[in-house]
C-alpha cells in the first residue's frame, strides 16, 4: 500500500463540500462577508458564497419564502485561541417580492479546527449544528443584515457548551 501526502482535517472538509456541490454552485449568485462578536469577547470574521433556489412559496400578497445555500469560511478569535471554521447552510427567507425588508431562519453544519473555544471552555466534537435568526434589507445589489447564530453540537456528546454570535453581515450580488 503507498500512503500519499496527509491531507489536513480542515483540507479534506473543504475538498468533500466542494464535490457536495450541486453544479449550479459554478455561478455563484453572491458574496458575503461577516463581523461579530462572541460570548467570551471572542470576535469573528467570515467569508460567504451563496446561490439562490429558483423556488418561492407560500407567494402571498407581496411576501413569499425564498431559500439559498450558504458555503462560509471563517474564523473566531479571544486573544487566546483561535478556531477555524467552515459550514454549509441552507437558509430561508421571508421576504417581499420587491426584496426589502426580509428576515432568515437556518440550520446548517459547520466543522470547526480545534475543540477548545476559549481557555476553560471546550467541546467533545469538532461537528458542529450552525442556526441562526436574522433580519436585512436590501439596497440595489447590496444585502446588509444582522443575526444571532448559536454553534453547538447538539448534545451529540458532552460536553457542549456551544458560542452565541451577534453577527452584522454584507452580501453582494453579482448578478
Amino acid at each position: 500500500m503507498i500512503n500519499g501526502p496527509r491531507v489536513p482535517p480542515m483540507k479534506r472538509l473543504l475538498l468533500i463540500l466542494a464535490f457536495c456541490l450541486p453544479g449550479s454552485a459554478l455561478a455563484l449568485d453572491s458574496v458575503s462577508f461577516e463581523g461579530g462578536r462572541g460570548s467570551g469577547r471572542t470576535n469573528l470574521l467570515r467569508m460567504g458564497l451563496q446561490w439562490r433556489g429558483h423556488d418561492q412559496w407560500f407567494e402571498h400578497s407581496s411576501w413569499h419564502v425564498a431559500h439559498y445555500m450558504e458555503l462560509a469560511f471563517g474564523g473566531w478569535n479571544n486573544g487566546n485561541h483561535t478556531v477555524y471554521d467552515a459550514g454549509i447552510t441552507p437558509v430561508f427567507r421571508f421576504e417581499r417580492s420587491g426584496g426589502s425588508p426580509y428576515f432568515e431562519a437556518a440550520i446548517g453544519f459547520h466543522a470547526v479546527s480545534k475543540l477548545e473555544f476559549e481557555d476553560s471552555r471546550e467541546t467533545s466534537t469538532k461537528f458542529q449544528f450552525g442556526d441562526h435568526i436574522g433580519a436585512g434589507i436590501l439596497r440595489g445589489r447590496y444585502d446588509f443584515g444582522l443575526r444571532l447564530q448559536h454553534l453547538s453540537n447538539g448534545g451529540i456528546r458532552n460536553p457542549n457548551p456551544g458560542i452565541n454570535f451577534l453577527i452584522f453581515r454584507v452580501q453582494y450580488r453579482l448578478d
